[in-house]
């Protein structure tokens, strides 16, 4: 096997055949890289190679189709037939060398993404692949080339019948859609044969080992019969021969099936055996939040999908299996709307949006608008909304919660004194946590209303009445739950500071700085406080999670000794922190005099017996970086401080397990690369290497006419 993969891959380097494969399959490859991830800035190089896919109709028969038509139209496979090799010596040889100049580029192309590397962040996992995944497909052609080169002796008959094969197998997805939308016996069998679906499958960031799987039997499979249709012709005419052909169609039977089986098993197991997730945020893996809220279910969940299912989303179908792998509880269907118009009735009068999802259990259920699943926001440059983020494990979880809850916790957020109002992010992270809100002034009530799972105090930018800060003390009290934030602003609030003196705090007039670079972003002023491990901080206290907590006050404690008040600090400065008091005539942000030394406290939540018989604790949180609580600050973060809101809702809610799943953004940011950089490597990719590598296989193959 050695010396014909030596032989078979020295005579396509010393032929033009050879140089111009990998010359073409590197400029195609260099082209669409310029365009997409140099030019655009686009970090994924699925782009790219889902491109040149087409080269593969036009590339490899070329490469395949004189492999051993030729030999066998010379005759020179006499010598090879006669031979004391194994056949199977033979065709893994001759694979191999075409493997192997087909390998030159591929391995190129995985240099490409460590040089982007220079300009933005790049995802790896997914990159490389996806470049398997193109690797996989490429070797599977070539094995479907060798087999077709190996039935003929004409050069131009394999070529055609190659170039067929391989464009049918390409646009296998569309002949099935024009045969059947919603899919039927004849489309299942046909999509035996649709290679770029498997290349899909795994271009999308999910290593998926059943398409590893596929493309590895075909290869197999098609090696196999190259080896069968050479065997056939080591044997004359004769009693023997017709003994052999019959063993050998047994056989082809037989291996086939056996293929055929292998994938159908490999399909049939769970996909969280077989597909892995490579995202770099995770896209299609369920959080430890869903799995803690399906691990704890105990009714039946019915999930709908308004579509069928050949034509759903693709991402919301596999965050749907997870869904059903992750729990026996969980049902998912798929409701053709054209086959059944009037399923939607039931749950909406009006229309319902293709792949919008009802998730409905016996209490009650839940429409989610498919536009719910993905966040968008208009790109001011072209002024069309682009897809930003992917929020459907966040909804259908909230969802599923939602219809098992025996009741819904509501929080009043307090209005009257100037008082910020929540950015729609965090407006729909409460949302998520199945929480009714309701704005409320107090001068309307009496006391806080009976029912108020928690009050929100969101940054009064005047002070509250005493008669309204008497009924949140009364409230706090009897055993409720109050979230306080501030924003300084130079002035007095003498009621607000008594609800937070009732808990033996003071709120510390200025700005909180850290002088530790680790500690703040850009400016001191902004910091990045250090966060306590505590129910409300889950998932953020890893290395490199940062919260983003802008123009703070600093949080003083009267007596930390108390044993009537326990104090969890959740959120502090560094010990190089500090409160600049003189604002405005602050020269710089060490210590001066007057200033009030750290570590500061911007985060904080206090805990007290309630003065009632039942045994409650009365619960205060101070955050004094109202800031921190709005989208743009938020997005700094990776959306880290809408995590530990949600997390307090969420708590503050009676919620063990937080519901609120922020969405994952969907596309990483784009990459920046010069214009220099980008003709450069343009100018030595796209023109240089290839006729560089086109010159010296003409050179060589004219070297060699001349001996």
């Amino acid at each position: 096997m050695t010396a014909i993969l030596k032989k078979e891959f020295k005579s396509y380097m010393h032929s033009v055949v050879g140089f111009l494969f990998v010359a073409v399959m590197i400029f195609f490859f260099a082209l669409y890289a310029t365009v997409y991830n140099f030019a655009s800035g686009v970090p994924y190089l699925s782009y790219t190679l889902s491109s040149i896919l087409l080269l593969f109709w036009l590339a490899i028969p070329i490469l395949s189709m004189r492999i051993l038509a030729e030999e066998r139209k010379q005759r020179t496979d006499q010598m090879i037939l006669t031979a004391p090799v194994a056949v199977g010596e033979i065709v893994a040889g001759k694979f191999l060398a075409m493997a192997a100049v087909f390998m030159i580029p591929v391995v190129l192309m995985c240099a490409v993404p460590l040089y982007l590397r220079r300009f933005g962040e790049v995802p790896l996992g997914e990159t490389y692949v996806v470049i398997m995944a193109f690797a996989l497909y490429g070797l599977a052609c070539i094995a479907v080339g060798l087999f077709v080169s190996s039935i003929t002796e004409s050069q131009v008959i394999a070529a055609v019948l190659t170039f067929v094969i391989l464009f049918v197998t390409y646009m296998m997805a569309g002949i099935e859609d024009l045969i059947s939308s919603t899919g039927n016996l004849l489309t299942k069998f046909l999509s035996i044969f649709d290679f770029q679906g498997r290349f899909v499958s795994m271009a999308s960031g999910i290593l998926d080992l059943t398409s590893v799987v596929y493309f590895v039997s075909v290869i197999g499979l098609m090696l196999f019969l190259t080896a069968q249709s050479i065997q056939k012709r080591r044997y004359s005419v004769s009693a023997r021969n017709l003994s052999m052909g019959a063993y050998s169609s047994v056989t082809v039977c037989v291996v086939t099936a056996l293929v055929v089986i292998l994938n159908l098993i490999v399909t049939r197991l769970p996909e969280r055996y077989t597909n892995i997730d490579v995202t770099s945020n995770k896209m299609y893996t369920l959080t430890e939040q869903t799995r803690d809220i399906l691990e704890a279910l105990d009714e039946e969940i019915d999930i709908y999908v308004i579509q069928d299912e050949n034509s759903a989303d693709s991402t919301v179908a596999q965050t749907l299996r997870g869904y059903a792998d992750a729990s026996p509880h969980i049902h998912v269907t798929y409701i053709d709307p054209v086959v059944n118009p009037q399923f939607i009735d039931q749950y909406t009068t009006g229309s319902m949006t293709a792949n919008s999802v009802i998730v409905e259990s016996s209490k009650r259920y839940k429409v989610i608008s498919y536009q719910d699943l993905y966040e968008t926001e208009i790109d001011y440059t072209t002024y069309q909304q682009e897809v930003t983020g992917y929020d459907a494990e966040g909804q259908i979880t909230s969802a599923i919660d939602y219809c098992v809850s025996e009741d819904m916790p509501k929080i009043y957020m307090i209005a009257g004194h100037n008082e910020y109002t929540l950015d729609a992010g965090f407006q729909t992270a409460i949302e998520k946590e199945n929480i009714e809100t309701e704005t409320i002034s107090l001068i309307n009530y009496d006391a806080v209303p009976e029912d108020a799972e928690c009050v929100l105090i969101h940054a009064p930018e005047s002070d509250l009445s005493q008669d309204d800060a008497d009924k949140v003390i009364a409230y706090l009290d009897r055993g409720g739950k109050v979230l306080i934030t501030t924003d300084y602003a130079g002035i007095e609030l003498p009621n607000l500071e008594r609800i937070v003196a009732a808990f033996g705090m003071t709120l510390q007039n200025g700005y909180a700085v850290d002088n530790d670079s680790n500690n703040h972003y850009q400016e001191p002023i902004y910091l990045l406080p250090q966060v306590a491990y505590a129910p409300e901080t889950e998932g953020l206290t890893g290395a490199y999670t940062y919260l983003l907590a802008p123009y703070a006050q600093g949080i003083g404690i009267v007596d930390e000794e108390t044993e009537e008040i326990t104090y969890t600090k959740l959120l502090t400065g560094s010990d190089s922190s500090l409160v600049k008091t003189n604002v405005g005539s602050a020269v710089q942000y060490t210590y001066e005099e007057g200033d009030i030394e750290g570590p500061v406290c911007v985060g904080i939540k206090a805990e007290r017996a309630a003065q009632t018989d039942e045994g409650e604790r009365s619960v205060l949180y101070v955050f004094t970086s109202a800031r921190m609580f709005m989208d743009n600050i938020d997005m700094a973060v990776s959306g880290n401080n809408k995590k530990l809101f949600s997390n307090i809702m969420g708590t503050m809610a009676g919620h063990e397990t937080s519901v609120s799943i922020p969405a994952k953004s969907y596309q990483l940011e784009m990459l920046i690369v010069s214009a220099r950089e980008m003709i450069c490597f343009g100018v030595v990719m796209v023109i240089a290497v290839p006729v560089g590598l086109i010159i010296t296989g003409i050179m060589i193959w004219l070297g060699r006419r001349k001996r």
